[in-house]
């Protein structure tokens, strides 16, 4: 690995800067794959500490140009692909960019990887996937249950991703994070909502208030995209990274109000709320999986992560702005 690169797309976003962050600690070589803009501006990339020798190479491109995506790929001997369209309200908006970036270009990924014989690849997928659940934890052989247009074209991705390794065997690992939070993440997400409106707001108004989740810290997401990629076991699976437990948006909500030392009212505002049969109530998952086949198990409580998060987001009213409602 010390004499390839890595490919990372997405990298410019939330987990991926956090992945490129440990990739480079670790000492690897790393071609991060931003999207394109005309500014140069390569997101989260751009404060990280970088490295004084060439071990991290910014590449600005699109996952829709499959010549753009093989050109990134050559010379990696890995590909952890994390670029996708993730916002849920967004989504029902704009279905058409989802399919394109979440499914041809993951595609586009796959056909790379093929054609380069890229030793390993990681496919991002989500918890969405599962929709709410039949049955809880949730493991890997849960159906899978399309309740948005978002969470459609991720199971569409992921199974293109299992068909290239028993088509063509690819070696093709699928890692499915549970609810992902922590510094860096927008405001997009149910966690940056409430803290940017605790600290700023005379309330907390969020959408539905009874779904439940399984919120995993971003450095223990990035712990388990690593022990995936190291595990034999792991190709051509699909694992879970999860904690095992849950906690109601309303409980979300009060512990991130003491953490900050505020009450306030917590309001479900409609223009929030998903359509009905869209809204995912229960997502909590088993990592069994995952510490079988990867010894990976999440290592932040949830009041630490929290604590993390918040620690972060202070002082920074321009990412965490309360009166914004972000889709």
């Amino acid at each position: 690995m010390k004499e390839t690169r890595v490919l990372v797309t997405g990298a410019a976003g939330f987990i991926g800067s956090h992945l490129v962050e440990e990739l480079l600690r670790r000492g690897e070589r790393v071609r991060a794959f931003a999207r394109y803009n005309s500014g140069g501006r390569a997101g989260w990339l751009d404060d990280l500490p970088v490295p004084a020798d060439d071990r991290l190479e910014v590449f600005f491109g699109d996952v829709r140009d499959a010549r753009a995506v093989r050109q990134a790929a050559e010379g990696c001997g890995r590909i952890y692909h994390l670029a996708a369209l993730i916002g849920i309200p967004y989504s029902y908006l704009a279905p058409d960019s989802y399919v394109e970036v979440n499914v041809q270009g993951t595609l586009n990924v796959l056909n790379a990887a093929r054609d380069l014989a890229v030793e390993r690849t990681i496919v991002t997928s989500t918890s969405e996937v599962y929709g709410t659940a039949l049955y809880t934890p949730i493991d890997e052989r849960h159906p899978l249950q399309a309740q948005s247009p978002y969470s459609a074209t991720k199971i569409g991705a992921d199974q293109l991703a299992v068909s290239y390794h028993r088509a063509f065997g690819l070696p093709v690992s699928i890692v499915r994070p549970f609810n992902t939070y922590g510094p860096r993440q927008s405001a997009r997400a149910v966690i940056p909502t409430i803290i940017g409106q605790a600290l700023a707001a005379d309330e907390v108004r969020l959408g539905s208030l009874t779904p439940v989740r399984d919120l995993v810290f971003v450095a223990d997401t990035v712990a388990g995209f690593l022990a995936v990629a190291d595990s034999p076991a792991c190709v051509g699976r699909v694992v879970n990274l999860a904690t095992g437990a849950g906690v109601t948006v309303r409980e979300l909500a009060d512990r991130i109000l003491r953490l900050v030392g505020r009450r306030l009212p917590v309001v479900e505002a409609r223009e929030r709320v998903r359509p009905e049969n869209s809204e995912v109530f229960r997502l909590i998952g088993s990592a069994a999986a995952a510490e079988e086949l990867a010894s990976w198990k999440a290592r932040t409580s949830l009041d630490e992560g929290l604590a993390r998060t918040l620690e972060w987001a202070r002082g920074r009213p321009d990412l965490c702005r309360p009166g914004v409602y972000r889709v």
